[in-house]
């Protein structure tokens, strides 16, 4: 198939590099004119404007993958995208926009007939190499005529063991793609697995702070224990019950270097963590865990722990998310 990728940043660059791996044809655009000749060395159809873009797609359904940061960026794109487009056409944000602007978006650019899709897109900087899994809200044809764009970013079944109990179900679900529901369903399940995400790493980071504070002089001599935080990191990624894809990060940066010095512990918060107390608030969903973790990122920016280092080496590891202020 044919798509528009808009955006060509850490992911948008790397979602065209795995589609057109696919055999799949990109027009790329971007406001820096490296990134766009980049992708153009790589096979991608290079345009220098939105306008050039659409003209270089084919006939309807056009499609145009937008990749850009949560925010006025891709208000304006989205807003530029609906005065080019017409009926049929169909424009995806892949970013991690509040849902309910997604809502607004899909009802807008419909009474044009341009149908909208709100993919949320997790996998990030890893995503060349372990696919995505893909959240999709929005128009239901749309999201089926595009089925071989999501088929060809997701992961696929890979070595993980089939669940008992699901046949007859959607097995798309299974190659780590989903259709969740309407205009800023899939955005709506994206903010929540990255509020998950902010409990879970919370909870390791808490984990491996108690396990280095364990040499300290305050206790008793005999209950004094030199851990190799770095040593336990590996062995529990080996058969243990939390062994995960965070673990695996943590492990990786701590046999780096096992004090985490090139870290300052300021963790940063992209916005869904925020967005998913919210919705706890408003369905009155206690969520202790999830609220406790996104304080403790606003703490962090005042003091810091080790604690917060395990969390920024975590951010670093999977999103490339460079600590404010870090000098390497």
């Amino acid at each position: 198939m044919q798509i528009g990728v808009i955006g060509l940043g850490r992911m948008g660059g790397n979602i065209a590099r795995r589609l057109m791996r696919a055999g799949h044809q990109c027009v790329v655009y971007d406001a820096s004119p490296q990134a766009v000749a980049a992708l153009a060395t790589e096979g991608g159809v290079p345009a220098g404007s939105l306008p050039e873009l659409v003209g270089k797609l084919g006939s309807a359904p056009r499609a145009l993958w937008v990749m850009l940061p949560a925010g006025p960026i891709t208000e304006q794109t989205v807003a530029t995208l609906g005065g080019l487009l017409g009926a049929r056409d169909i424009v995806i944000d892949g970013g991690n926009s509040y849902y309910r602007d997604d809502i607004r978006r899909a009802r807008a650019l419909g009474e044009s007939g341009i149908r909208y899709l709100d993919v949320g897109t997790s996998g990030g900087v890893w995503g060349l190499e372990r696919g995505y899994c893909l959240m999709v809200g929005g128009d239901r044809d749309a999201f089926d005529h595009l089925d071989p764009i999501f088929a060809a970013l997701a992961p696929g079944h890979g070595d993980i063991p089939a669940t008992p109990g699901r046949g007859g179900r959607d097995a798309r679900v299974e190659q780590g793609y989903l259709y969740a529901g309407p205009p800023g369903a899939g955005h709506f399940v994206k903010m929540i697995h990255n509020g998950i995400e902010y409990g879970m790493m919370q909870a390791f980071a808490e984990g491996f702070d108690v396990l280095r504070s364990r040499a300290n002089a305050a206790l008793p001599e005999a209950e004094r224990y030199n851990l190799d935080v770095a040593d336990i990191a590996e062995v529990w990624r080996r058969g243990s019950v939390v062994s995960s894809w965070l673990l695996d990060l943590t492990a990786e940066a701590l046999a780096d270097d096992h004090s985490l010095e090139k870290y300052s512990g300021h963790v940063e918060d992209s916005g869904e963590g925020r967005w998913t107390i919210e919705a706890a608030v408003e369905g009155a969903v206690p969520a202790e865990v999830l609220a406790a973790a996104l304080f403790t990122r606003f703490r962090s920016r005042q003091q810091h722990t080790f604690a917060e280092k395990i969390l920024s080496a975590m951010r670093m590891g999977f999103g490339g998310h460079v600590e404010q202020g870090r000098q390497d």
